[in-house]
């Protein structure tokens, strides 16, 4: 079993939940997503909200060991970084869109969510690399 750099790891998935909370925040693209999925900004409220958010960052959180996992050791900024994009895009993303496409889910939202786990998934790869 590889090391995993628990400092890396726990920074990677605070900086991924922070991008989530800003790609899903009204600057970005929360109003794009509620309309597609049919939700009003009075879903995200109170404690059900809370416990998601909770249990979305120990999913990210387990998510990003695993990552480290895969990537080994000291593997560089420039290598976690291209290898968390490709992984976002065509593991993350590229699977989401094969359940979108079944459920017939509209292109808009797998690019809302699939451009989210790119981006996440290039955050944590660029953070676990850049603790070489």
């Amino acid at each position: 079993m590889p090391e995993i750099n628990w400092l890396a790891v726990l920074v990677a998935a605070l900086a991924a939940f922070g991008a989530g909370a800003l790609w899903y925040s009204p600057v970005l693209f929360a109003a794009q997503w509620r309309k597609e999925l049919g939700f009003s900004a009075e879903d995200a409220q109170g404690t059900p909200f809370v416990r998601i958010m909770a249990s979305a960052f120990v999913l990210i959180f387990l998510a990003t060991v695993v990552f480290a996992m895969f990537l080994g050791p000291s593997p560089g900024f420039a290598f976690g970084l291209g290898t968390g994009f490709l992984a976002g895009l065509f593991w993350v993303a590229a699977m989401t869109g094969v359940h979108y496409l079944f459920e017939q889910r509209s292109l808009r939202l797998w690019l809302i969510n699939g451009g989210y786990n790119t981006v996440v998934f290039t955050i944590i790869g660029g953070v676990l690399g850049a603790f070489s």
